[in-house]
């Protein structure tokens, strides 16, 4: 199988976009980068950009990887994105709104009713009730990959609680630290902005419309495994970083403990999963959430972003429907297409899996990190096995989809640049008036050769993203 090289042309030239950077790393002055990627690897670490593995019992804390080698991409190429970032972002609150309203995209028999009903991320709860703004997404995070020059995919969609983007601002803070005179000769797009955007979008989204709204952002604590997002976001906004014990319910508002008393919260971003949210409401024994938060939310006293019930369009079923939901709400063809996917769910669809499945990627339609998926080509017959009986057992966790051509960037290694694979995870903010997509995004990479899992947690990194200014 060959794959799209974003650097290098057919025939060892390089691409446009990437001249004047390579251009900069053949230079003779350029040989201590090996070095220079072990001092990236301390500012890592000594910042404490790090996530959790639970599965691990031995480290729980992890250092994420970062590759020193940026992944470049034209303004014309980003243009594509953004505006197909867009358009997605529309259409998955347009289905969100309809979905807990109406159901016209079921009437219209677009959707079949037992994928909404049936769906655990689906909650009846919201049926009938509007966020503030009618926004349910306001931070998106869309995963893309790349099969050829022109060719841009979506993956998966990230709309509950999408993580990354710290690293995607301290990868750019590295990179300007250890090598300003590249962003003096290159020009690029700038990612530092993001916090300042997050906060004006989540004020924006107050229910009581104030310039002067309090914003507060809820973690589920220092074990969570993007904990270090969590504070970070909160530090970087200028808003408190809450867990569910300084919480309180007074007089119909939520409020927060301080050292001058509690204060009441307008909006909270919280990172904490709708099961865990509200024990009243939903899972009686998280120690997470807040008693109490939903009636308050459906009284209207308080923005919760993203909005209960948003998880639904995480969904890697519904994700198979995104066309047609684009579609039926903006009349328009999907500006970026879907990855073909089975529904497991489907006996056609299914035999076809159980068939093909040595050459197919199996996943769960609730997973995420890169758990609880099968690589066919990458499995032995005992792992192929062993998954089909679990497929067989319930067909309706999961989809399955081929496995892709995934463009590759190269990686700096002790013997020079080798490919490995990457995806991209652009970040979008929804507010009243429009959509913002950050120029750049998450890039992640597949550190071990031939490997097309990206995850942090499945031993991936992650690179700056640049957008040029110009192409």
């Amino acid at each position: 199988m060959s794959f799209y090289n974003e650097m290098f042309e057919d025939d060892g030239n390089a691409r446009l976009c990437y001249l004047k950077y390579l251009e900069w790393l053949n230079a003779p002055e350029q040989t201590d980068l090996i070095k220079r990627k072990e001092e990236a690897e301390n500012v890592f670490r000594r910042t404490g950009i790090t996530f959790n593995v639970y599965s691990e019992k031995e480290e729980t804390e992890k250092l994420i990887p970062f590759d020193l080698i940026p992944r470049i991409l034209t303004g014309d190429e980003w243009k594509i994105i953004q505006r197909g970032v867009e358009q997605r972002v529309k259409a998955i609150n347009s289905f969100l709104w309809d979905i807990y309203h109406h159901q016209e995209i079921i009437k219209a028999g677009i959707i079949p009713h037992s994928l909404i009903e049936q769906n655990e991320a689906f909650l009846p709860e919201m049926i009938g009730f509007t966020p503030p703004s009618g926004i349910y997404t306001h931070i998106a995070g869309i995963d893309l990959v790349r099969t050829s020059e022109k060719e841009f995919f979506v993956l998966e969609d990230n709309v509950r609680t999408p993580s990354g983007v710290s690293y995607m601002i301290e990868n750019r803070e590295t990179m300007y630290n250890m090598f300003p005179e590249l962003f003096s000769k290159i020009k690029v797009r700038s990612v530092t902005e993001y916090p300042a955007k997050l906060l004006r979008a989540l004020k924006a989204s107050s229910p009581q419309l104030l310039n002067d709204s309090t914003v507060a952002v809820l973690t589920p604590g220092m074990y969570n495994s993007a904990y270090f997002e969590h504070s970070f976001l909160a530090d970087q906004m200028g808003v408190e970083l809450v867990e569910s014990q300084d919480l309180q319910i007074i007089d119909g508002r939520v409020a927060m403990r301080t050292t001058q008393g509690f204060k009441i919260i307008d909006v909270l971003y919280r990172r904490v999963d709708d099961m865990f949210l509200d024990p009243l409401s939903f899972n009686e024994n998280s120690a997470l959430g807040v008693p109490g938060i939903m009636d308050v939310y459906k009284s209207g006293s308080i923005t919760i972003a993203n909005a209960p019930g948003t998880g639904i369009a995480d969904d890697k079923a519904i994700y198979s429907y995104i066309p047609e939901i684009i579609r039926f709400y903006t009349g328009q063809k999907a500006l970026l297409k879907n990855v073909e996917t089975w529904l497991c769910r489907n006996k056609e669809h299914l035999q076809y899996v159980l068939e093909n499945m040595s050459s197919l990627v199996v996943k769960e339609v609730h997973g995420s990190g890169g758990y609880g998926m099968l690589i066919g080509p990458a499995a032995s017959k005992q792992e192929l096995s062993a998954f089909k009986k679990k497929l067989v057992r319930n067909p309706a966790n999961y989809i399955a989809q081929p496995t892709l051509s995934l463009s590759t960037v190269p990686v700096l290694k002790k013997s020079g640049l080798v490919p490995r694979h990457v995806d991209l995870r652009p970040f979008a903010l929804v507010s009243r008036d429009n959509v913002f997509v950050t120029d750049g995004g998450l890039t992640r990479v597949a550190l071990k050769k031939g490997s097309l899992v990206v995850n942090s947690s499945q031993g991936g990194g992650t690179k700056d993203t640049w957008i040029l200014e110009n192409n």
